[in-house]
C-alpha cells in the first residue's frame, strides 16, 4: 500500500469519525466494506507483528454494521494510530513499538506511544481526566503535521485538547439543500447541479486578479456563480485551464454559500464548490451541504487549517470522561460531554447544534458558579469576624433623628446586615438599590453597629465627588450623636493627613470616608470592623481586598446604585449575599422623561425658563467626546461660554467637569447648590453624589451616546424635591436602534427593568464598564440570551456544594473545576 493510499485511508477514518460513525456509504464501498479490504491488504514491508494488527483491524471492520456506537469509535480510534505508525514507518521515523495485546483492537483501553506535549499539563489533580492522547501534541497527528501545528500555536492550539475545546464562534446552515428557482437573497444554502458553462480568465479591470465563472442549471432554472483568486500566479493560462478541466460541462457540481443579488441575478457569495461522480454521491467536503464551524482566526491561520485539525483530533472524544455524573446530566437535560464536543464541531443539523451548545455553556455556568459558591463556603468557615450589637443607644438616637420612617424594603435590607453583623462568620453583603432608594440610611446603622460595638468604619467610594457628598451627609448625622469623620482623598493636605493617620491608629477616629486614598499603606486603623464600599463594581478585586486587610476579617458591605440584572449579579457576585432596596421613599415622584431631536430644542429651552422662573435650577449634561479628556473639557468650556452669552444670559450658568481641580469642583457645586449659578453644565461627573433637591430639569446632550443604566443614574439627580421633574433626551441620532434604546427610559423607571434592557442593547460589559468589569471570558455562553441555562447552572451548583463541598466524592469535577479556574480564567477570580 502506498503513502497516497494511507493518505485516502486516513480521510476516510477521519470523515467517518466527522459524520458521527455511521458506516457511510461512497461511491463504491460502504465505510466499514472498504476498510476491511484495506486493513486486509497490510503492507508487505512492515513487521510480523505489524502487519498481523492490520488483518486484525479488518477481521473488526467486518463485524462494524453490528457494533454499538462507542465500539465504532474506538476501533476507528486504532485504525488511525494503525495508519499513523505505518506511516511514520515508511518514513523511517524512530517509532516505539508497542506489544500486539496492548495494541489490540479487542480492547477498549487502547495506549498511545509516549509523547512529549508542547505545553506542559498543569500539575493538579486535573491529571486524573487529562489522558496522555488528549495531551498529544498537535504535530504528531498526519492530518497537522510539524508545519501547520506552528501556524496552529498563533491561536493557542497546542495540543488535542486544545483543538477539541476551541469552539466556533458561529456557525454557517448549509444542510438545508434547495433547487435553483427556490432561492431566496439572505439565505445561505447548498444547491446541485451540472455545469453548462465553466470559463476561467483575468479580470480586465485587475490583471492580477483571477475570476472562475460557472453556470450550473437543474430541473427549475440556472445560476451563474463567481469565484476570485488574487495572485499573479492565478494568472497563468495554465492553471486556468486546469480550473476548466476540473469544471467540464456535463459535471455534477455542490456550491454552498450565502445567496445574494447581483447584476445577472441571484449569485452565491463566495461559494465552496464540490464536483460529484453522480447526484446522488456522498459530498466529503468539511463545509458543503451541512452545518458549517467558524472559527476565530488570525494572520497565517485559514479555516480550512482548523476545520482539518479539529477533525483530526476529533476521534480523541471517545477518551473524554464527563465530570458530571450521570444525575446530574439527566435532571438538567444535558448531552454527553464527548457528543457535546463532536457536535458542537460538525453538527449533524441545527438542533444537534443547538443542544452540544446548552451543554457547553451549561459547563462554562456551572464551573464558575460552583467556584464561587465554593469561596463562598470556605469564607463562612472563618469564624474570627467581629461580633457586633444590633441594637444600643446610638442606633436609637439615630432612628430618632431621622425626619422620615424606613421603608419596609430599608427596614428588611437592615435586618438582614444586622442579623450578620451578629455572626462570627464576617458578613459579605451585597446590597443593591435604585437611585433614591435610601442605601446610604442603611449603610450609616451598619456604620453606627460597628462604632457602638467599639469598632472603626471605613466608607469608600470611587471618586472625589461621592466621597465628598457621602461626607457631608455623614457629618450633618454625626455632629447630632456627637462622633468625628474625616475625608480622605488624594487632594486632602498633607498635614490633615498626618492628622488622621494618628487617630485612626489610636482609635480615637471612629469612621474615616475617602476615595482610593483609603488604601494606602500609611493608613493603618486601630479596630476596623466595618468596610463600606459604594459603587463597587468601579473598583478592582485588588482594590476591595487591600480596604479589608486592613482589619482582621472586618465584616463588608458592598453597594450601588446601579441595578445589576439578576444573570449580571450571579456571575460578579455569586460568592456575596445579595440585598434589594426594591422601593423608592413615599413621595418621590415619577420623572417625566422626553426624547427630543434637534428641531425640538427650543422646548427644551422654554422649559428651563419656565422652571428657573418659579425659582428651580438645571443640570445640563454633556457626553464624552473622545478617549481625549482635553477634548471633552474644550467642549464643555465651549457649551458653558455658548449658553452663558447666546442662550441664557440673565441666569448664571455654572461649570463642572473632571479637570478641574478639587477645590474648584466644591465651589461650582456649592454654588449650585446655593442656587448661586441656575443652570450647570456638567460633564458625567455629576452621575452620582450629587444632591440638590431644587434641581427640576435634567437636559442631556446626545443621548444616544449614553448607556440607559448611565441615563438613568443622570435621571436620578433630579426629583429629589417636592417639585414635578422632567429629563430631557436630546439626540441627533435618526437610527432607529438608538432612539428605541431612549424610549425605554420613557417608558419606565424602574432601574433593574432598565439595566436589563441595557445587557440585552449593549452587552454585559458595556454596562458595567469594560475596564473593571470583573466579568470571566465566556467563550460560548452569552448573559444574555442563555439567562435560564444559568439559573439552571446555579441551581445545580448548589446542589453539589450543600452535598460535599470539597468535590472529593466527584474528583473529576474537582479536577475539572481546578483545571478551568487556572487555565480559563488565570485565577483572578479566587483572589
Amino acid at each position: 500500500m502506498t503513502s497516497l493510499d494511507l493518505g485516502r485511508l486516513q480521510k476516510a477514518l477521519a470523515v467517518e469519525a466527522e459524520r458521527g460513525f455511521a458506516d457511510l456509504i461512497g461511491k463504491q464501498y460502504r465505510f466499514s466494506e472498504f476498510l476491511c479490504l484495506s486493513f486486509g491488504k497490510p503492507p508487505v514491508a512492515l513487521p510480523l507483528d505489524e502487519r498481523q494488527r492490520w488483518q486484525e483491524i479488518a477481521a473488526q471492520f467486518a463485524k462494524y454494521p453490528e457494533l454499538p456506537l462507542e465500539e465504532r469509535q474506538h476501533l476507528v480510534a486504532e485504525a488511525r494510530r494503525c495508519v499513523y505508525h505505518t506511516q511514520r514507518y515508511q518514513r523511517g521515523d524512530n517509532v516505539t513499538k508497542q506489544s500486539t495485546k496492548e495494541r489490540s483492537p479487542h480492547s477498549t483501553k487502547t495506549k498511545l506511544p509516549p509523547t512529549t506535549p508542547l505545553v506542559q499539563p498543569l500539575q493538579t489533580e486535573a491529571a486524573i481526566r487529562i489522558a496522555p492522547y488528549l495531551e498529544q501534541p498537535l504535530k504528531s497527528l498526519p492530518e497537522v503535521g510539524v508545519r501547520r501545528s506552528g501556524y496552529l500555536a498563533k491561536l493557542g492550539l497546542y495540543t488535542v485538547r486544545d483543538v477539541l475545546f476551541y469552539y466556533p464562534r458561529d456557525h454557517i446552515d448549509y444542510a438545508r439543500q434547495v433547487n435553483i428557482k427556490e432561492l431566496q437573497a439572505g439565505e445561505t444554502v447548498t444547491l446541485l447541479g451540472t455545469v453548462k458553462r465553466c470559463t476561467c480568465f483575468n479580470s480586465p479591470r485587475n490583471p492580477k486578479l483571477t475570476i472562475l465563472e460557472l453556470v450550473l442549471k437543474d430541473n427549475t432554472g440556472q445560476i451563474r456563480i463567481n469565484r476570485f483568486f488574487a495572485g499573479a500566479r492565478y494568472g497563468h493560462r495554465g492553471w486556468q485551464e486546469q480550473q476548466k478541466r476540473r469544471y467540464p460541462v456535463g459535471a455534477v457540481v455542490a456550491a454552498s454559500g450565502l445567496v445574494k443579488e447581483s447584476k445577472y441575478g441571484l449569485t452565491l457569495e463566495d461559494p465552496e464548490i464540490e464536483v460529484l461522480a453522480h447526484p446522488g454521491d456522498t459530498i466529503d467536503s468539511l463545509t458543503i451541504g451541512r452545518v458549517v464551524p467558524v472559527y476565530a482566526l488570525t494572520e497565517g491561520v485559514g479555516a480550512d487549517m482548523v476545520r482539518k485539525a479539529v477533525t483530526a483530533a476529533l476521534p480523541a472524544c471517545v477518551h473524554l470522561k464527563d465530570p458530571l455524573p450521570f444525575r446530574l446530566r439527566d435532571k438538567y437535560g444535558l448531552m454527553e460531554l464527548k457528543a457535546a464536543i463532536a457536535n458542537i464541531h460538525f453538527p449533524s443539523d441545527s438542533t444537534s447544534l443547538e443542544v452540544a451548545r446548552r451543554r457547553l455553556v451549561f459547563d462554562e455556568f456551572f464551573y464558575l458558579q460552583l467556584g464561587l459558591l465554593q469561596r463562598q463556603h470556605k469564607a463562612r468557615q472563618i469564624q474570627n469576624g467581629a461580633i457586633l450589637a444590633r441594637t444600643g443607644k446610638l442606633i436609637q438616637t439615630f432612628y430618632q433623628l431621622l425626619p422620615f420612617e424606613l421603608t419596609n424594603a430599608q427596614s428588611r435590607v437592615v435586618n438582614d446586615i444586622l442579623d450578620d453583623l451578629q455572626k462570627t462568620v464576617p458578613m459579605n453583603r451585597l446590597v443593591q438599590g435604585d437611585v433614591g432608594s435610601g442605601k446610604t440610611v442603611v449603610a450609616v446603622i451598619a456604620i453606627l453597629a460597628a462604632i457602638q460595638s467599639g469598632y472603626q468604619a471605613a466608607l469608600m467610594a470611587p471618586t472625589e465627588v461621592l466621597a465628598e457628598q457621602h461626607y457631608r451627609k455623614l457629618v450633618s448625622w454625626f455632629n447630632l450623636l456627637h462622633l468625628p469623620v474625616e475625608l480622605l482623598t488624594g487632594s486632602t493636605k498633607t498635614a490633615k493627613r498626618r492628622q488622621i493617620h494618628a487617630q485612626l491608629e489610636t482609635g480615637e477616629l471612629p469612621l474615616l470616608v475617602g476615595t482610593h486614598a483609603l488604601i494606602q499603606e500609611k493608613v493603618n486603623f486601630q479596630r476596623l470592623g466595618l468596610v463600606v464600599i459604594d459603587e463597587q463594581h468601579r473598583f478592582g478585586v485588588g482594590q476591595r481586598a487591600q480596604l479589608q486587610q486592613k482589619g482582621e476579617s472586618p465584616h463588608v458591605l458592598t453597594m450601588t446604585a446601579t441595578p445589576i440584572p439578576r444573570t449580571l449579579a450571579l456571575t460578579l457576585h455569586g460568592d456575596l449575599d445579595v440585598s434589594q432596596i426594591d422601593e423608592l421613599p413615599p413621595g418621590r415622584q415619577q420623572i417625566q422623561t422626553t426624547v427630543l431631536s434637534a428641531k425640538e430644542r427650543s422646548h427644551a429651552y422654554d422649559l428651563i425658563n419656565r422652571e428657573i422662573a418659579q425659582g428651580r435650577q438645571t443640570y445640563i449634561v454633556l457626553p464624552l467626546v473622545e478617549e481625549s479628556e482635553k477634548l471633552d473639557v474644550r467642549a464643555a468650556v465651549e457649551e458653558h461660554q455658548r449658553l452663558q452669552e447666546s442662550i441664557f444670559p440673565q441666569y448664571q450658568v455654572g461649570l463642572l467637569h473632571g479637570r478641574m481641580s478639587s477645590v474648584d469642583k466644591d465651589t461650582a457645586i456649592h454654588q449650585f447648590r446655593d442656587n448661586q449659578t441656575q443652570i450647570l453644565v456638567s460633564t458625567t461627573v455629576i452621575e452620582v453624589g450629587v444632591d440638590v433637591p431644587n434641581a427640576t430639569v435634567m437636559m442631556i446632550e446626545n443621548a444616544e451616546r449614553f448607556g440607559l443604566s448611565q441615563l438613568h443614574q443622570l435621571r436620578g439627580r433630579v426629583g429629589r424635591g417636592a417639585a414635578k421633574s422632567y429629563c430631557l433626551l436630546m439626540s441627533n441620532s435618526k437610527a432607529e436602534t438608538a432612539l428605541s434604546r431612549l424610549k425605554v427610559l420613557e417608558q419606565s423607571q424602574d432601574g433593574f427593568f432598565i439595566s436589563e434592557m441595557d445587557m440585552r442593547f449593549r452587552g454585559p460589559g458595556e454596562v458595567l464598564g469594560t475596564r473593571q468589569s470583573g466579568l470571566p471570558d465566556f467563550t460560548l455562553a452569552s448573559l444574555v440570551e442563555d439567562q435560564e441555562v444559568l439559573e439552571l447552572a446555579r441551581a445545580a451548583a448548589e446542589t453539589v456544594i450543600e452535598l460535599d463541598a470539597t468535590l472529593e466524592r466527584w474528583r473529576l469535577m474537582k479536577a475539572e473545576l481546578e483545571y478551568r479556574y487556572q487555565k480559563l480564567m488565570g485565577g483572578a477570580i479566587l483572589t
